[in-house]
């Protein structure tokens, strides 16, 4: 019985199926449309809603886009419910959350033939029944949605592949994907191109067993095919921590405790849950290292830690950006996607500089020069609080993509 349904099934939804406009500057168009009939009242398998048939049945299309200019991953709902006779006689969809009628007078929107004519928000994907029912506060916030929000919401963890844990996302790749919809932002058009349905039309359970994989897929490329920061390297002394305040073990060069200087603590929280990999990259004994960091919490903050003991050379020599590279997983090609912070020219911003690091010299203290020697030593960047950091990271990120490797420049 089920395999003589199954056709007309396919047939019904092929017939019905919602034909789409998308705005001129639309950057992410659907994947596919999963299919449900409805021959009775039932819960909708992919969405929230009940679904209660105004005449002999009702279509069910789950429409999933790889993107939303807010998040990775966007399902939206498009209900076409049919008469005795095989008439459309009401037209749901989603937006924003909601379930709307589409409607544009006589109780249907716009049709060809058996196919509803759907307007879908520019980057949001929600629907309208015409381009006039949105109203100038709607395109005004959708301007922010897709201009200064775009990305804000990294991978979407409200759904209920997510929930069940079919795919599971890091600070790292939330971080990734923010910065692909952030280069990604645009200007809505509110012009739409000619009506079109998705190429994959198949019965939902088939797309709901292949998102998962697309979008774990989607967010393992992003490491590659997505430009970013690789690492990020930090000094200690007046980057992380108060050098006035260190108190060394009596005969001994080792620093047995010292204050944070203010904000590091917060800068360091910050990078950590935007998934960087941070790297230590210090001058001295390893033990000074790892007591001043252990009590304040953040030696684990660390993915690695190259400190001159174990090198057996300081900064500026290359030996220690070599060490910091290798141990992030680089090399020195990679040095233009990594940011060197350091508070001291002659060392930190030299070194960097010499290699292709992008430079961020730590104003904060004045223990030592702020006035930079010769052109080695000016930094690319400067900041004089470690609350600032993390924005500036935020910023020159989104830029990667329009850079090269400075030896290509």
């Amino acid at each position: 019985m089920t395999e003589n349904l199954l056709p007309v099934d396919a047939d019904l939804a092929a017939l019905y199926a919602p034909h789409l406009r998308f705005d001129s500057a639309e950057p992410y168009f659907p994947h596919a449309l999963g299919y449900t009939v409805f021959r009775s009242p039932g819960h909708s398998p992919s969405s929230k809603f009940e679904i209660d048939p105004a005449g002999t049945l009702t279509l069910e299309y789950a429409i999933y886009y790889d993107w939303d200019i807010g998040h990775l991953y966007d399902l939206e709902h498009v209900w076409v419910h049919v008469g005795e006779t095989g008439q459309v006689i009401r037209v749901e969809a989603s937006a924003h959350g909601g379930r709307k009628p589409m409607d544009i007078g006589p109780g249907l929107p716009e049709m060809d033939a058996t196919h509803p004519i759907l307007y879908v928000e520019a980057g949001k994907h929600a629907h309208w029944a015409q381009p006039g029912h949105m109203t100038a506060a709607d395109r005004q916030k959708l301007a922010s949605l897709c201009g200064s929000l775009a990305g804000v919401e990294g991978v979407h963890l409200g759904n209920l592949f997510a929930q069940r844990g079919d795919y599971i996302t890091t600070p790292r790749r939330h971080r990734l994907a923010r910065l692909k919809m952030a280069a990604d932002a645009f200007v809505p058009s509110h012009t739409y191109l000619a009506s079109a349905t998705p190429r994959l039309l198949l019965p939902w359970p088939e797309l709901e067993a292949t998102i998962p994989q697309r979008v774990t897929e989607i967010m393992t490329d992003l490491e590659t095919d997505q430009s970013h920061f690789a690492a990020i390297f930090l000094d200690c002394g007046d980057t992380l921590i108060d050098e006035r305040t260190e108190v060394k073990l009596p005969g001994s060069e080792v620093v047995i405790r010292a204050d944070l200087i203010p904000g590091a603590k917060e800068m360091m929280d910050s990078l950590k849950a935007a998934g960087h990999r941070l790297i230590l990259v210090a001058d001295g004994p390893r033990q000074t290292f790892v007591n001043m960091l252990t009590h304040h919490g953040l030696w684990d903050h660390f993915d690695a830690h190259i400190i001159s003991e174990d090198v057996g050379v300081h900064k500026p020599d290359a030996r220690m950006f070599d060490a910091a590279l290798a141990a992030a997983g680089l090399t020195r090609d990679d040095a233009w996607r990594t940011v060197m912070v350091g508070n001291n020219l002659s060392r930190d911003i030299c070194g960097a500089n010499a290699l292709g690091i992008t430079s961020v010299f730590m104003a904060w203290s004045t223990l030592r020069t702020h006035v930079p020697a010769d052109a080695s030593e000016v930094p690319n960047y400067r900041i004089e609080a470690p609350a600032e950091l993390p924005g500036l990271l935020e910023r020159l990120e989104v830029l990667t993509k329009h850079r090269a490797p400075f030896a290509q420049r």
